[in-house]
């Protein structure tokens, strides 16, 4: 699943935001015209537009963490979609409240929020359309972050945790740097290699490419075949 092209009836289109150009997903159903905003960044103008545009009915707004990237424009996007319900893995409940924890306090510009409607457990699925969606706790960026994957699709949201050969930072107060490499071995590595990874900054890549080529967290057993 490719962030443009339509696997099914399912498409996701990423529109990098903000001051770190942060990508925030619309992802919908083109039969039903049900649509989620993963993450939203500073300036989600452009991603409100184009859910306009398309007619969308969006259901949810998914944040994979809550950092001030991924969350600094969720009041417009609030305001844009009224009946939309906020999701947030449980261990950063409080942080949409607090701006050390989400960061922003040290951008000189605090922001905060309302709390999420709904708190997101590991396991837990969601549904859009006829594909399902299971939330999997990946911590280490952040003690709350998650990851969206969709067997159905090949394909996996994951936020902050894995970049195209790179991984999330650890060196913020919350982050965890050998939480952050067992969540990508543990839980991402067991993905399909061909499951395409939508990260929340730069290109896409795939498991297979991480498993053979990323530096951070090799794989073993790829690496000596």
């Amino acid at each position: 699943m490719s962030q443009d092209a339509p696997t099914n009836t399912i498409r996701a289109q990423a529109f990098a935001l903000g001051h770190y150009a942060t990508n925030c997903y619309l992802v919908f159903d083109e039969d039903t015209s049900e649509g989620w905003v993963i993450d939203c960044s500073w300036g989600p103008k452009p991603m409100i537009e184009k859910a306009r545009e398309l007619g969308l009915k969006i259901t949810k707004i998914i944040l994979t963490h809550a950092h001030v990237d991924h969350l600094a424009g969720i009041d417009e996007v609030r305001k844009a979609f009224p009946d939309a319900k906020v999701y947030l893995h449980e261990d950063e409940a409080d942080w949409t409240s607090n701006a050390e924890k989400n960061l922003s306090a040290g951008h000189g510009q605090p922001f905060t929020t309302e709390p999420a409607d709904v708190l997101l457990k590991d396991g837990q699925t969601l549904d859009l359309g006829t594909t399902t969606w299971t939330v999997h706790h990946t911590p280490g960026h952040s003690p709350g972050s998650v990851t969206l994957h969709c067997p159905a699709l090949n394909a996996a949201i994951v936020g902050d945790v894995l970049f195209h050969r790179s991984i999330g930072r650890a060196d913020f107060p919350t982050s965890d740097y050998d939480q952050l490499k067992k969540s990508i071995k543990s839980i991402l590595y067991r993905f399909p290699d061909e499951t395409v990874c939508m990260p929340g900054h730069g290109e896409p890549t795939t498991i297979g490419d991480e498993r053979r080529y990323n530096p951070f967290v090799p794989d073993p057993s790829v690496a000596a075949r």
